[in-house]
């Protein structure tokens, strides 16, 4: 009898343990959820924004500030090298203002196409993970690009407040990282802000 009960007071603890572990598993499938939908809402509404960053490769540091506007994303470098990328979907314009050249390139074949996906392509990080560090929730995805290189993308932002912090981006061996801020919302842009011209025609 005595056999029986322990066995039954067992059962009934690992039942308990169970039903303890489903729901806390349960709750934090739950909450990465909300905290995706977050991020991904946060990113999907950044239209009229701009944002200051710094950019480092591991062995050199840039200077520049990012556009979102409704369809395009505009990236200007401002030193060490003062350059502009102006990116759609599926064509771009780089312009070097110290040669005063320009070139026109699909962005899917070069290693800028991340600044298009992140901030103005809503579906990319639709199977991406969520992973929350202490105030910070990180957005992860991984794959391959448009020429057959493995990359993985972190997107860093500050949860309370949700404020995007920074991007880090690793195409095969290659490691790049972006830090965020000066953040403004509801900008307003000129008509030619995003046009994919050569500036001095627009002047």
């Amino acid at each position: 009898m005595q056999v029986k009960d322990m066995f039954l007071k067992n059962e009934k603890t690992l039942f308990t343990l169970f039903l303890i572990f489903l729901f806390l598993f349960s709750y934090k499938t739950h909450s990465n959820t909300n905290d995706k939908e977050s991020v991904l809402n946060y990113l999907n509404s950044l239209k009229y924004f701009s944002a200051s960053f710094l950019q480092s490769n591991g062995s050199e540091l840039s200077e520049g500030k990012v556009y979102i506007g409704k369809k395009r994303v505009r990236a200007e470098y401002f030193s060490p090298i003062k350059i502009l990328i102006i990116l759609d979907e599926d064509k771009a314009m780089y312009y070097n203002y110290d040669l005063e050249e320009d070139e026109f390139f699909n962005p899917k074949n070069t290693n800028a196409w991340f600044f298009y996906d992140i901030f103005r392509n809503p579906v990319f990080f639709n199977d991406a993970l969520i992973k929350t560090k202490s105030n910070e929730l990180i957005l992860e995805k991984g794959g391959i690009d448009g020429e057959e290189k493995t990359y993985l993308i972190r997107v860093y932002f500050e949860k309370k407040p949700l404020v995007l912090r920074g991007v880090e981006v690793l195409i095969n061996e290659e490691t790049l990282k972006l830090s965020i801020y000066n953040h403004s919302y509801n900008e307003e842009f000129d008509k030619n802000f995003f046009k994919l011209i050569n500036p001095r025609l627009l002047n």
